[in-house]
C-alpha cells in the first residue's frame, strides 16, 4: 500500500497579472515531516494555499489522501471572536451549556455528537503550546502575536488531519513556546509540510524539500543536511564552470590557430601554385579545394566551441543565485553618552490584565538592547512607548534628538494598494528617484518587482519593502526599534541584515526570539520583562 499523501502532477499557476509562479512542477510526498525552504516570493506560501484549496491551479492536479489542515503565515483572525471561535467549537460548548441547564432537545444532542469531552481535549491541546487556563470565551484582541498563533496551532491539533500545512508557524513565538512546538511537531504522526525559516525547526525535519519555479528537490535529513548537500553541489558546480570555461578558451585558441595555418597554407600555395607553371583553370581548382578543406576544419572547430559554451551555460545555470538583498543602513552616529531615550516608572495595563509597572529603562549612545519575555509580556507594547505610538499609562518618557524608526511585527505601514515605488516615495520624498530606484534594487526590487502594489507581495517581500521604508526614511534614525524582524525574512536576507545592524552605529532595542541573530549582531544589553517588570539579563 502506497504511502503517498500529497501527489502534485504537472502543476502551473500564475497570479492574474500574468507573473508565473510554477511551471509544470510534480513532485509526492509521504508520511514524514518535511521543511519546504526557497527565497522570499519562490512562492512557499503559494504552494501551501494551492495544497489546501485556498488556491486553484491554472493547470495540472493536486491529490491530497486525507484531510488537510492549514496554517497561514498570517492568520485571518477576528480581534471580536473568542478562542471558542477560532477552535470552532462554540456551537458545541453552546449546547452542552444548554444541555447542563436541562435543555434536551435532540438538536442540541446532535450538535455536540460524541465530543462530550471537548472542553478537555481542548485544554489539553492549548496548554501543550503555553496557553493553559485560557478561558475559552477570551477575545482574540487581547492576544499577543505570539498567543494569536499558537492559538491557530491548537485549533490544528484538535481537527487531527492527516495532512498538516504549516506556514511559518514559530513567527512571534517565544523561546518556550517554539519549543513546545518543536516536540509536538516531532511526534506528528501523519503528513506534515512546514514552509519555515527558524533554523532550529528545520533541523529537527526528516528531510528539506527545496521548491524551484518547476521542480521540488528533496533531501534527506534536516536543515544541516540540506546545508551541507547544497555546499557540495555549489562546490562542484563552481569546479565544473571553470573547467569549462578553460575549454571554451582551449577551443577558441585551437580554432584561431587552425585558421592561422590555413591562411599560411593557402599563401603558400598560391605562391607555389603560381612557381610551378600549371594552367590557370588546374591551379583555381587546386585553390578552392584548398579553401573548402579549410572551411570545413573552421566549422568544425566553430561547432566545438559552441559545444564548449552550451555546456558552459548548463553549468553557469546550475550555480545558485544567492543573492540576498542588501540592507545596508544610512549613515548614522551616535555619540557616547548622549541621551537617546528616559523612561522612569511606566506602567501599562490591557483591560484588567497589568502588563508591566514601575519600568525605568535609560539608552544613551549606541547601545543595542534586546527585551526578551514570553509571549503576551508586554514586549511589543514597550517598543510602541519607546516609539510615540502609545502614551504611557503610568510613569514617564521623554526622548532625545534625532527620529526614532519603528518596525512593527504587524507589516501594516504600507498602504497595501501602492506601489513599492510609490510608498517608498512617501517615506523618502526628497531623495533623488534614481537612487530611490537604486536602493529597492539592492533590497531586490528590481525593475518590474518595485511596480508591484504591497498586497501582492510575500511576507518575506513585504518585510524587505517595509523595512527599507523605514530605514531608509529621512534623517537617517537615531534608534531603531525593531519586533521580530527576521520573522519571514529567508536564511540569506537574514544574513544581510545581521550584517547591516553590525555597521550601524546607532542605538537599538530589538525584539526576537531568533537567538542565532542576537548572538550575530552584537547586544550590549539584555533585559526581560517577567512578572511585569524589566529584568537585567546576563
Amino acid at each position: 500500500m502506497s504511502d503517498t499523501r500529497i501527489r502534485v502532477s504537472q502543476l502551473s499557476f500564475a497570479w492574474p497579472d500574468g507573473r508565473q509562479v510554477f511551471h509544470d512542477l510534480s513532485f509526492q510526498l509521504g508520511s514524514s515531516c518535511t521543511g519546504l525552504v526557497a527565497p522570499n516570493g519562490a512562492g512557499k506560501s503559494t504552494l501551501l494555499r494551492l495544497l489546501a484549496g485556498e488556491l486553484q491551479p491554472l493547470a495540472g492536479q493536486v491529490a491530497i489522501d486525507g484531510a488537510v489542515g492549514y496554517l497561514p503565515q498570517k492568520l485571518p483572525l477576528d480581534g471580536d471572536a473568542s478562542v471558542a471561535d477560532v477552535l470552532g467549537i462554540t456551537p458545541k460548548l453552546d449546547a452542552l451549556a444548554a444541555i447542563a441547564a436541562g435543555d434536551v432537545r435532540p438538536a442540541l444532542f446532535d450538535t455536540v455528537g460524541e465530543d462530550w469531552d471537548i472542553q478537555e481535549r481542548c485544554g489539553a491541546a492549548l496548554a501543550r503550546l503555553g496557553l493553559a487556563g485560557v478561558p475559552l470565551r477570551r477575545r482574540l484582541c487581547t492576544f499577543s502575536g505570539g498567543e494569536a498563533m499558537a492559538l491557530g496551532l491548537a485549533a490544528q491539533l484538535l481537527r487531527r488531519p492527516g495532512v498538516l500545512l504549516l506556514d511559518e508557524p514559530t513567527n512571534h513565538l517565544d523561546g518556550d513556546a517554539r519549543q513546545r512546538v518543536y516536540r509536538m511537531l516531532e511526534d506528528w504522526p501523519g503528513c506534515l509540510l512546514v514552509a519555515s525559516h527558524d533554523r532550529d525547526l528545520l533541523s529537527r525535519m526528516g528531510q528539506i524539500a527545496e521548491l524551484g519555479r518547476s521542480a521540488l528537490r528533496l533531501y534527506g535529513g534536516g536543515y544541516g543536511c540540506y546545508r551541507d548537500a547544497v555546499q557540495v553541489e555549489q562546490q562542484a558546480a563552481e569546479q565544473d564552470v571553470r573547467n569549462l570555461r578553460q575549454e571554451v578558451r582551449r577551443e577558441k585558441r585551437q580554432m584561431q590557430q587552425a585558421r592561422e595555418r590555413a591562411e599560411r597554407r593557402a599563401g603558400n600555395a598560391g605562391r607555389n601554385l603560381a612557381s610551378a607553371g600549371l594552367p590557370r583553370i588546374v591551379a583555381g581548382n587546386l585553390k578552392r579545394a584548398a579553401q573548402v578543406s579549410a572551411g570545413k576544419a573552421d566549422d568544425v572547430h566553430a561547432a566545438r566551441v559552441d559545444q564548449a559554451r552550451a555546456l558552459l551555460g548548463e553549468a553557469t545555470r546550475a550555480l545558485r543565485e544567492d543573492a540576498a538583498p542588501d540592507f545596508s543602513l544610512p549613515a548614522t552616529c551616535v555619540p557616547t553618552g548622549r541621551l537617546v531615550v528616559a523612561g522612569s516608572q511606566l506602567g501599562m495595563q490591557q483591560g484588567k490584565r497589568v502588563l508591566f509597572r514601575d519600568v525605568d529603562l535609560t539608552l544613551r549612545g549606541p547601545e543595542r538592547i534586546a527585551v526578551g519575555g514570553a509571549n503576551g509580556a508586554g514586549k511589543t507594547t514597550l517598543l510602541r512607548l519607546l516609539a510615540g505610538e502609545l502614551a504611557p499609562q503610568c510613569g514617564s518618557l521623554r526622548h532625545g534628538p534625532g527620529r526614532v524608526a519603528y518596525l512593527s511585527q504587524r507589516l501594516d505601514l504600507l498602504d497595501p494598494g501602492r506601489t513599492v515605488a510609490e510608498n517608498f516615495a512617501v517615506f523618502a520624498p526628497a531623495m533623488p528617484a534614481v537612487e530611490r530606484a537604486n536602493l529597492l534594487a539592492r533590497l531586490d526590487f528590481r525593475g518590474e518587482r518595485m511596480q508591484l502594489p504591497v498586497d501582492a507581495l510575500s511576507g518575506g517581500e513585504r518585510l524587505r519593502a517595509v523595512l527599507g521604508c523605514v530605514l531608509h526614511a529621512e534623517p537617517a534614525p537615531q534608534l531603531l526599534l525593531l519586533d521580530e524582524p527576521t520573522n519571514n525574512l529567508d536564511l540569506a536576507s537574514i544574513g544581510q541584515l545581521e550584517q547591516a545592524l553590525i555597521a550601524y552605529q546607532g542605538a537599538l532595542v530589538v525584539v526576537s526570539h531568533d537567538e542565532a541573530f542576537l548572538q550575530a549582531i552584537g547586544l550590549t544589553r539584555r533585559l526581560e520583562l517577567l512578572d511585569g517588570r524589566l529584568r537585567e539579563r546576563p
